[in-house]
C-alpha cells in the first residue's frame, strides 16, 4: 500500500539505509551537520568525509576559512586548527564548543579576512577554503601550504569558484572531485581536494 501512495521508498529509507547510518535524518531534523550519534561532521559530501577521515594525522596543522562543526571535527583529529570567521556572533557561539587546540580568528569581510592565513607566519598541511571570497582566499592560501600540503575547496561545483580551480591547476595541483549528498540538505554538492605528488594525504 505504501508503494501505491508513493511512500514506500521513504519508509524503507527511514528504517534501513545509508542515509540513516550516516546520520542524514538526524542532521536534517536538527539542522546541524552531525552523524547518527550527534557528533559534529564537516558540511562536506559524505564521500569526501569518508575519504578524508582515515587520512588525517595527529601532527597536521590546519587552517580553515569559515568555522563551524568542521572546526570541531578537525580539532578532535589533528594537532591544531586555526579558522577565520566573519560572523562575530557565530564566533561567540562556536568557541565554547571547540577543543583546546582550536582557535577562531574574528575578522571582518575584506582584506583582513582574506589575509588571515598569513597571521601565524607558518605553513599548513591542510587549508580549507569554505568561507567568503573563496577565489581570493585560495589565491593567497596556496602559498601557505607545507610542501606536502593540500587545499580543499568546498561547494566547488559553483561556477563562480571555477577561477580558483583554474589557478590551482596552473600552479601544478591535481584534483579529485567528491560529488554527492551531504548532511542537512537533500541536494548534492561537490568537495574538491587539490594535491601535488608526495602529499600528506597519500593520494
Amino acid at each position: 500500500m505504501l508503494n501505491v501512495v508513493g511512500l514506500g521508498g521513504i519508509f524503507q529509507l527511514s528504517l534501513r539505509s545509508a542515509l540513516k547510518e550516516y546520520g542524514w535524518f538526524r542532521s536534517f531534523a536538527t539542522r546541524q551537520s552531525v552523524d547518527a550519534s550527534g557528533i559534529p561532521l564537516p558540511w562536506y559530501t559524505y564521500s569526501f568525509i569518508f575519504f578524508l577521515d582515515p587520512r588525517l594525522k595527529d601532527h597536521f596543522v590546519v587552517f580553515e576559512y569559515g568555522s563551524g562543526n568542521s572546526t570541531c571535527w578537525y580539532g578532535s583529529r589533528v594537532k591544531r586548527i586555526i579558522a577565520v570567521e566573519h560572523d562575530f556572533q557565530w564566533v561567540s557561539q562556536i568557541t565554547p564548543r571547540l577543543p583546546s587546540n582550536s582557535e577562531v580568528l574574528p575578522r571582518k569581510i575584506g582584506n583582513d579576512y582574506i589575509q588571515a592565513v598569513k597571521e601565524k607566519n607558518e605553513q599548513f598541511h591542510i587549508i580549507v577554503v569554505d568561507g567568503r571570497n573563496r577565489v581570493k582566499c585560495a589565491t593567497i592560501a596556496v602559498d601557505f601550504l607545507t610542501p606536502d600540503g593540500v587545499l580543499i575547496l568546498d561547494n566547488s561545483e559553483r561556477h563562480w569558484y571555477q577561477p580558483a580551480k583554474a589557478l590551482l591547476a596552473e600552479r601544478g595541483f591535481k584534483s579529485i572531485d567528491f560529488r554527492g549528498m551531504l548532511p542537512i540538505v537533500g541536494h548534492e554538492s561537490c568537495s574538491t581536494v587539490f594535491y601535488r605528488e608526495h602529499n600528506c594525504l597519500g593520494i
